[in-house]
């Protein structure tokens, strides 16, 4: 029996075809490694850091879907698969694996896969999303980490500088932020990528961290 509802994989990145950066497919190797039946979702339409890639009909290529499309591959029943497209960061991960899966199929037991660059960050995203009132559900969550392989010694280096830059950024944001509510005002009026006018490209990126996304 399994020890988990749901194994939730965050999104890392696609290229063209559908095909996932090798520390992308890390993660879903990991969870190929532990899984027992559970669910497994697949979260992420993307990030705001570069376009959108398109498919051979001119439609998003979606990196949760990419990642399901992997986990198909590699033997996963399409009914134990979930996707998530809303989310186009860590935050957004959290928060739309929570109020879309999660809660409406009361998982309760949830394991977080990604990388071991991402896992501080996305640890404490996830922990601070998942304890938000109202709580209809105790979550209980875990994290496994999966390697950096794939990822070139500059651009990793890139990362994690960054990676540790956001997670200052989100202990400060964090403190005015004391339930769901407040929670959903600052990201649709505060967050870039959530809020009416705030969508677009983020400009200064180096060459070596836009390689990680």
């Amino acid at each position: 029996m399994s020890k988990f509802d749901a194994i939730l994989v965050p999104g890392g990145g696609v290229r063209e075809g559908g095909i996932l950066p090798l520390w992308v497919e890390r993660r879903f190797d990991k969870a190929l490694e532990v899984y027992q039946g559970e669910f497994i979702i697949s979260l992420s339409a993307g990030t705001i850091h570069k376009p959108p890639l398109l498919d051979e009909r001119g439609y998003p290529l979606f990196e949760s879907v990419a990642g399901a499309n992997y986990l198909l591959r590699n033997g996963i029943s399409p009914d134990k698969i979930l996707i998530e497209t809303s989310s186009y960061d860590t935050i957004g991960n959290a928060f739309f694996s929570r109020i879309i899966h999660a809660e409406p199929r009361k998982f309760k037991k949830l394991l977080v896969i990604t990388s071991d660059f991402h896992m501080p960050r996305t640890e404490s995203v996830f922990r601070w999303i998942y304890s938000l009132h109202p709580l209809p559900i105790k979550f209980e969550l875990e994290f496994l980490a999966a390697t950096d392989e794939g990822m070139d010694e500059t651009s990793l280096s890139a990362r994690k500088k960054a990676e540790k830059e956001n997670l200052a950024r989100l202990e400060i944001t964090r403190e005015h932020i004391h339930d769901l509510q407040d929670f959903h005002r600052w990201l649709y009026s505060e967050h870039d990528a959530y809020r009416t006018g705030g969508w677009s490209l983020q400009r200064g990126m180096s060459d070596d961290l836009m390689k990680t996304y």
